[in-house]
């Protein structure tokens, strides 16, 4: 038989996903995949079912309905600060998964560099890998998850094609400062480089922290790929609808890359999204509290059991201690958690180039009754978790 590819011998299948299915395994409240427990907007689900009857059961324009993406230009040309134009600077995508990797294929080429902040959303060294580029890691230290300016412009110096910037972050909840991100917007043009901005979180950010596009940013707009989704913005994960917003130069190339790629997202799903993409302003402080409650709720039950955690700024993720159980696997403990305490979570392993086994990933966008199911499961973590320390004492 001949050699299958080797394009992914060097990582595994997607840890969050699979620590979904352990939790289905041990019927676990899942705080591991990202996804929550509660409906979409109603109205979105009205459309939705009005869609049903209507004709948009075949393809649309392989980078987006034209209607998704004028409504779409209108909210981001409204939030970035410039008139982006929906038939020349957009592809839609099959959620932002597919937006990275279409930035990705865009503009690296095989032995490219390409910078990624560790901790990272597991999905960006894989990208690198498959475009056949090389990940330059740079390190964000806690608590805050700041970058040493130093570090990183010794990483530009290497000359890579490009950085990916997660903005709020996954898995820490960063959120980038102005004065941060024009830090990396000044080494992006010293040493001519694009970055490559996942904004997913873009309207769960928590006060007094703010969210600045990168692309607002002085001479940016010219180097800067934009991905995002609706996926969490409109708790519509499951319907896969992402896009990348960019000048038109390199929007010709992603439309390429996309149309062999996917063809095309679901087209009655664009319709349905339509709805949402026309909200007011009041929608997005509405979410925005709505997920500060959650933070706030399940923050505060998290200091109650004295467990360690992050304060994420953004985003809806917190990172746990768990050094006081002993263990070196922080995958082993996850399994255990789940199938002991009926929690899922994610090792933090998978989000770290550093040797991290002491961390593990909860996320909060779940409703509150669920919050506090898995908080009161949690209360049992000590008494149903042995701390392996103690084990090897006995």
């Amino acid at each position: 038989m001949p050699q299958l590819s080797k394009r992914t011998e060097t990582f595994t299948d997607s840890v969050i996903r699979r620590m979904t299915r352990v939790s289905m395994k041990y019927n676990a409240v899942n705080l591991s995949q990202g996804f929550p427990d509660f409906d979409p907007p109603k109205e979105i689900l009205a459309r939705l079912a009005e869609v049903s009857n209507e004709d948009f059961h075949q393809y649309s324009i392989t980078w987006g309905a034209q209607n998704f993406r004028e409504a779409l230009a209108v909210k981001q040309s409204r939030l970035m600060g410039r008139n982006i134009d929906p038939n020349g600077e957009i592809v839609v995508t099959c959620g932002s998964t597919e937006a990275m990797m279409v930035a990705m294929m865009t503009v690296a080429n095989p032995g490219d560099k390409v910078i990624v902040f560790s901790p990272f959303y597991e999905n960006y060294g894989a990208d690198t890998i498959l475009c056949g580029a090389e990940p330059i890691y740079v390190p964000l230290y806690p608590p805050e998850f700041n970058f040493n300016p130093d570090e990183l412009e010794a990483a530009f110096k290497q000359k890579p094609k490009a950085l990916i910037l997660c903005n709020p972050s996954n898995p820490c909840g960063k959120v980038f400062t102005y004065n941060e991100l024009k830090i990396i917007a000044d080494f992006a043009e010293k040493y001519d480089a694009f970055v490559i901005t996942d904004e997913v979180y873009e309207h769960i950010v928590y006060e007094p922290f703010k969210h600045v596009y990168f692309a607002s940013l002085p001479r940016m707009w010219e180097r800067t790929i934009s991905c995002s989704s609706l996926s969490k913005t409109y708790s519509i994960t499951g319907w896969r609808l992402g896009y990348i917003i960019a000048p038109p130069e390199i929007i010709d190339v992603a439309k390429k890359v996309h149309d062999f790629l996917t063809v095309g997202a679901a087209a009655p799903l664009q319709e349905a999204a339509v709805t949402g993409l026309k909200f007011g302003d009041g929608y997005y402080e509405k979410l925005r509290g709505i997920y500060t409650a959650k933070k706030n709720l399940f923050m505060k039950g998290l200091d109650d059991l004295g467990i360690i955690h992050t304060n994420p700024q953004g985003a809806y993720y917190v990172l746990l201690d768990i050094s006081e159980f002993g263990f070196e696997s922080d995958l082993e403990f996850c399994e255990v958690l789940a199938e002991k305490v009926g929690i899922g979570t994610v090792p933090g392993s998978s989000f770290f180039r550093e040797n991290v086994n002491h961390l593990v990933r909860l996320h909060f966008a779940k409703k509150e009754d669920t919050l506090n199911e898995a908080l009161n499961r949690l209360a049992d973590l000590r008494k149903k978790i042995t701390p392996k320390k103690q084990l090897l004492k006995l």
